[in-house]
């Protein structure tokens, strides 16, 4: 009787507690790190090769840490600890970022102009990276566990709230994009024409505001424990199926394991049914006459289809993740080339006031946001993620082609009339738009495929291949500079970054073949009815 009487947990009453940590740091990452290139050749005297391979690997080891976070918040300590944890940890980042930018000790001298400008020391830079390691091992925390703490406060076995989760991600996009397009424009403003201290207090003190919020809506969250490491029951399948791999394969499905008690803990929404892919790892599940009748058995020898599955639904889940990546190598050019091209073009709006480069970014997102609202409210049938995913490829593509196109005309006015820097909004909003289709729909594929054990990791992956992305921008970076060295020159008008531009759209046109292919071929997992 006392626990029907208690008030039912989650819901959307929990959202602006767990929505406000996600935003607080997206707030301080984007407004760094939109600026960062900014930051680090006019603060720090970077090379501009140096200071956007710098960007590129930031972004790519906050992309990554996300890994470490997901394993530790499903396998150990659920995603409420680990985000608290993790909010400490950043905070402790941005406020060694926002002291190091207050302190001259702690960055080179000013130079005059014309003058050889000293770089940054060996310990100045030390401070630097230190803090951003920090804020890379917050992040790792937060990201991969927000979004899933969020999608987690709808019961899958509520039927009317089946489809929330669905909306959830859409909301979840759009605040983000709010909170982003606040920092490249107030908080960049703030950083370009008052000071760096203060650009980055702000974000600092609103990450520290929305851990006291998120602590405070503790009692009213919908809490999945966390079962046990997913890796070490992804591994035990593998190793059944190679230790019976010289079985015969059973064609009938009926015949193979099934242990609905032992998988109960981790098929909450449900058990998976089995499916005609990867049979190879069916062998898994084919128990010997001694092992049919055991209720506790070996899984390293023997594995149920749930398990199987498991394992199935991840591989199944890596060609389409991959096909992620190259969008992310086409966005990361915005923070680095695309605002230099910004800073070296007409950005007055008025006589006397011009936009900061890194805020040419409010229209990426705001073309986002549009996005994010139209295809969430837009009448007639839903657009499956996959659909939106190809979209966004597309239309990614088409951006960093009509990038080298613009590139060209901007060289050609010459720097004695430049070009007025609206003619880049069409690249940037071409960006937005792609954002808005492909990394939602990547969001719930990956939420919706994924084990449901391995939510946090799921987001993990979305973040993996962000860093990806942003390794691979680095790679294409160092190996143009390498072979093309008059492409990136630090000198725009110099150099032929349009041809850089057309490299990457090259490589995202057959990133969508690929996409293509694979979407065509994949194989939904299907689940069946609730295990008890």
């Amino acid at each position: 009787m006392e626990a029907a009487m208690q008030p039912k947990k989650g819901g959307l009453r929990t959202m602006p507690f767990i929505f406000a940590n996600e935003i607080a740091e997206k707030l301080a990452v984007v407004g760094f790190s939109a600026n960062m290139i900014s930051y680090l050749t006019k603060e720090l005297h970077m090379p501009l090769a140096k200071a956007a391979t710098t960007v590129t690997n930031f972004g790519g080891a906050a992309s990554l840490t996300p890994l470490l976070g997901a394993f530790l918040a499903d396998a150990y300590l659920g995603r409420f600890w680990t985000i608290v944890i993790a909010s400490v940890i950043y905070q402790l980042g941005m406020t060694l970022l926002t002291v190091s930018a207050a302190l001259p000790a702690l960055r080179p001298p000013p130079c005059a102009a014309r003058a050889v400008c000293a770089q940054a020391s060996s310990p100045q830079l030390a401070v630097l990276y230190l803090s951003l390691l920090l804020k890379s091992l917050g992040a790792g925390g937060i990201r991969p566990c927000v979004v899933a703490f969020g999608a987690d406060q709808f019961d899958q076995g509520d039927k009317t709230q089946k489809a929330e989760p669905w909306n959830f991600f859409n909301w979840y996009y759009f605040c983000l994009g709010l909170s982003m397009l606040v920092a490249v424009t107030a908080v960049v403003y703030v950083q370009d024409n008052v000071s760096w201290a203060l650009g980055l207090g702000i974000p600092a003190a609103a990450m520290a505001a929305s851990l006291i919020f998120f602590f405070a809506g503790s009692k009213l969250y919908r809490r999945l424990e966390p079962a046990g490491s997913p890796f070490t029951r992804l591994l035990q399948v593998a190793v059944a199926a190679a230790r019976k791999r010289r079985l015969p394969r059973v064609d009938d499905s009926t015949l193979l394991y099934e242990n609905p008690e032992l998988d109960a803990p981790i098929s909450l929404d449900g058990r998976l049914l089995h499916t005609n892919s990867l049979v190879f790892l069916d062998k898994a599940a084919v128990a010997t006459a001694a092992e049919a009748g055991e209720k506790q058995p070996d899984l390293w020898r023997l594995s149920t289809v749930h398990r199987v599955e498991e394992l199935k639904s991840l591989l199944r889940m890596g060609p389409i993740w991959a096909a992620g990546i190259a969008v992310v190598t086409a966005a990361a050019q915005q923070g680095t080339f695309t605002l230099q091209q910004a800073r070296a073009m007409d950005r007055h709006l008025t006589a006397t006031f011009q936009v900061p480069p890194a805020s040419m970014a409010a229209f990426t997102l705001v073309a986002m946001l549009a996005t994010i609202a139209i295809s969430d409210r837009a009448p007639g049938p839903r657009l499956g993620y996959l659909s939106r995913m190809g979209l966004g490829y597309a239309v990614s593509a088409a951006a960093t082609l009509l990038a080298g196109f613009v590139e060209v005309r901007r060289r050609a006015a010459g720097s004695a009339a430049p070009l007025s820097a609206l003619w880049l909004v069409p690249q940037y909003a071409l960006h937005g738009a792609a954002e808005g289709l492909a990394a939602v729909g990547h969001l719930e594929f990956l939420y919706d495929q994924c084990p449901e054990t391995m939510r946090s990791s799921a987001a993990a992956l979305f973040w993996l291949a962000a860093a990806a992305g942003n390794y691979l921008s680095s790679l294409l970076v160092y190996a143009v500079h390498r072979f093309r060295p008059g492409w990136l020159a630090d000198d725009l008008d110099r150099g032929r970054l349009e041809l850089f531009y057309w490299l990457v759209t090259a490589v995202q046109v057959v990133n969508l073949a690929y996409y293509l292919a694979v979407a065509r071929c994949y194989t939904f997992k299907r689940k069946g009815f609730n295990a008890i």
